[in-house]
């Protein structure tokens, strides 16, 4: 995994455990690499795995069973839905909005891109 150096590494290996999920790699109620295979895996720290499996655990998206290792929460992806919808629409969107103000891009143009790049990408699902 390649890391961005403008946002916290925690954060990113939030990001990569959910797009598991909504990709359906991990499917509801698996069990999910332990913190040290994760951290061997992406080449981190543990510590960082196990912050961001706390963040996770937190939103409902991971749950912990003592003594045997995390697994997806029973509403999983739900979890994971509203968590990545309030970052994109509170952090991403705002830049996506200006530059397509700024960029003269019209609702039809845009909305062709939108399925030509989910025909694919996603057109697998």
């Amino acid at each position: 995994m390649d890391f961005n150096s403008n946002k916290a590494i925690y954060l990113q290996i939030a990001e990569y455990v959910c797009e598991h999920i909504l990709l359906e790699k991990w499917k509801q109620e698996d069990k999910v690499p332990s913190v040290r295979d994760m951290a061997v895996k992406l080449e981190v720290n543990p510590n960082t795995v196990a912050r961001t499996y706390d963040l996770l655990q937190q939103k409902g998206i991971l749950a912990n069973k003592r003594g045997v290792g995390f697994f997806l929460g029973a509403d999983a992806v739900k979890q994971v839905k509203d968590y990545r919808k309030s970052i994109f629409i509170n952090e991403e969107l705002p830049n996506v909005f200006r530059n397509i103000y700024l960029l003269d891009i019209g609702l039809e143009e845009l909305t062709q891109m939108y399925k030509s790049f989910v025909g694919e990408h996603f057109n697998n699902r």
